[in-house]
């Protein structure tokens, strides 16, 4: 994305009745603010468990191929980085105790965003391999989303018209 945060891109838009303001991103880069999808996906992302993931990541790509056959491309890009995301937390999770990967607050103009702004990352704990298994298979949802050949025609195409 250019300049512009991605809240303030994406504040008051609704992505199905304006995909052509949709703007891909890196990994999951404004997961948590492309309505309508966020509030379609969000219920059903869980990691807790590999039980919970199971279900949660086989949902997620489901709805992930309801919007491809709806032709719905900003829905199956929202829906692949939900997977991605369980995957990317499980994977904190299981690396980091209680989740938390830097030391020390994150400074107050730095609050929303990624990245660790100057603070040391902690030392990883042993792994947990409850996470890890929820990471595998958040992860195999996700690459089978990810190399989708439909949704990769899709994505060149829509970033040609953004860009």
């Amino acid at each position: 994305m250019k300049s512009m945060a991605y809240s303030d891109a994406y504040r008051d838009i609704d992505f199905r009745k304006h995909p052509e303001k949709y703007i891909i991103g890196r990994g999951e880069q404004g997961v948590l603010l492309a309505e309508p999808y966020k509030s379609e996906i969000l219920p059903y992302w869980k990691f807790a468990t590999p039980d919970v993931a199971e279900v949660s990541a086989e949902k997620i790509l489901s709805l992930f191929y309801e919007y491809k056959n709806n032709n719905d491309f900003v829905g199956m890009d929202m829906a692949r980085k939900f997977l991605q995301m369980g995957y990317t937390r499980s994977r904190r999770y299981a690396n980091h105790k209680g989740g938390k990967k830097y030391d020390g607050p994150v400074p107050d103009d730095k609050k929303g965003q990624s990245g660790s702004h100057g603070r040391a990352e902690l030392p990883r704990t042993s792994e947990d391999p409850i996470k890890a298994e929820s990471a595998r298979i958040f992860h195999k949802r996700y690459t089978t989303a990810k190399n989708d050949s439909e949704y990769q025609r899709m994505a060149k195409n829509h970033k040609d018209k953004v860009v």
